[in-house]
């Protein structure tokens, strides 16, 4: 789904990532002193601006400038990250997927820290492979916690999970951006003038993003489901915001999975004796573009607001306390195999989506698998998971916007997502 645009080609790195040697794997003290080290130098905030200002305006120097950027802070965000897996229990941590992921970011902490720093383009070449290879190395991590969490499920409490995927998550969103941003901007010098292809789209169309995505999730709802609603989209339709397009697409893949797959099965439970006669209702997507600031609002965030409306029978009043949470799906399929719940909340209303691999209507495990197969967005695979709407909620919160559910049990629901316009925000901290 990520248009041509907003993705890196990796071919300008294929012959740094094969010339790239590291030292030989540390001891386990050597990785001790590493993250002790570190642990004096926490991550540092960082704001979008000083961020996007190493391509603006791009030169070797500034690309440079970038390096040492990343070389200060990327290893500080993944010691950070190895000290939280490290924290977890110690049966937790012995998890066989807990354990290789704590494994795989140690390995890349060292990689990372024995790169001869780049002082020409052609060795920093060399180091945007490395961070391609970091980034593509930990694309599955998420799904692999949420595997060993699920199977740890009765030796860490609900919360502690969530908090602890949470802080991991945005950590890894973090690490995601400095990395990526260097490499787009060390492939720009390298293209031609005009191509911009930086991890901020100035003029981002929200309609756009809402017709790719709904046109990819009604493929799914068909091929599954048999039927499929229409979108509508009405509103600001012309309106453009600065945003990071993959975050948008993420969100708007989620949240229409669940808004399509919930609006055909309630409608065929509702409608079983004239289902073919009677039509689907369309899933209702509307924009709103922020009003302009007057002199006397200039220090106010501004947000992009979109409502994703469907009827779809809506969460009951009990499941809406654990809509967002990364637990109830994860041990959901508990030790004595009880499968009643896998779904999570969106599916026993009758909402399905990634998150939902069983339900009455059947065709779960196919949604779910035809769903990994077809969206890759930096998070790995998250089919049956019931991650998508937590992982939703922090993209969207990311830069200071929000995503929140209103629900009409026996209805439909409403998902209201605001996104943090960034074209004036200097002040956002990652």
């Amino acid at each position: 789904m990520l248009s041509s645009r907003h993705r890196l080609p990796s071919a300008i790195f294929l012959a740094g990532r094969r010339r790239y040697r590291c030292a030989p794997y540390s001891t386990a003290t050597d990785t001790r002193d590493l993250l002790n080290s570190l642990s004096l130098q926490p991550p540092r905030p960082l704001n979008l601006r000083t961020l996007l200002s190493f391509g603006d305006p791009l030169t070797p120097s500034s690309v440079l400038s970038s390096v040492q950027y990343v070389l200060d802070e990327v290893p500080r965000r993944l010691a950070t990250r190895i000290r939280m897996l490290e924290a977890l229990p110690f049966i937790v941590c012995s998890n066989p997927h807990i354990s290789s992921t704590l494994h795989a970011h140690r390995d890349s902490l060292h990689k990372l820290v024995s790169v001869q720093k780049p002082t020409t383009m052609q060795e920093n070449q060399h180091f945007a492979g490395v961070l391609e290879d970091l980034v593509a190395r930990h694309a599955d991590d998420v799904p692999t916690m949420a595997k060993g969490f699920q199977e740890c499920s009765r030796y860490i409490s609900s919360q502690d999970m969530t908090d602890f995927l949470d802080r991991a998550i945005r950590n890894r969103i973090s690490v995601r951006l400095i990395a990526e941003q260097h490499c787009a901007i060390s492939l720009m010098l390298n293209q031609p003038e005009g191509r911009d292809i930086s991890i901020v789209d100035m003029h981002c169309s929200p309609q756009m993003m809402v017709e790719k995505a709904g046109h990819f999730v009604g493929q799914l709802c068909e091929s599954t489901l048999g039927a499929t609603p229409g979108i509508v989209i009405d509103g600001h339709t012309d309106a453009t915001f600065a945003t990071v397009p993959i975050h948008l697409e993420y969100i708007l893949t989620e949240v229409l999975k669940n808004s399509f797959r919930a609006t055909v099965e309630h409608h065929h439970r509702t409608h079983r004796s004239q289902s073919d006669r009677t039509p689907i209702p369309p899933v209702q997507v509307t924009l709103c573009s922020p009003s302009p600031l007057n002199p006397a609002q200039q220090s106010h965030p501004r947000f992009f607001s979109i409502r994703v409306r469907d009827q779809g029978g809506g969460v009951s009043p009990e499941n809406m306390a654990r809509i967002f949470s990364y637990a109830f799906t994860t041990t959901a399929k508990g030790l004595d195999g009880d499968d009643d719940n896998i779904g999570g909340p969106y599916a026993a209303q009758h909402i399905g989506g990634m998150a939902a691999v069983d339900s009455d209507a059947g065709g779960g495990d196919l949604f779910g698998e035809i769903t990994s197969k077809g969206l890759q967005t930096g998070l790995g695979t998250l089919s049956g998971l019931g991650y998508g709407l937590p992982m939703s909620k922090l993209y969207a919160s990311f830069f200071g916007g929000s995503l929140e559910l209103f629900t009409l049990e026996g209805w439909g629901s409403d998902v209201l997502i605001k996104m943090r316009c960034l074209e004036e925000m200097g002040d956002a901290v990652i």
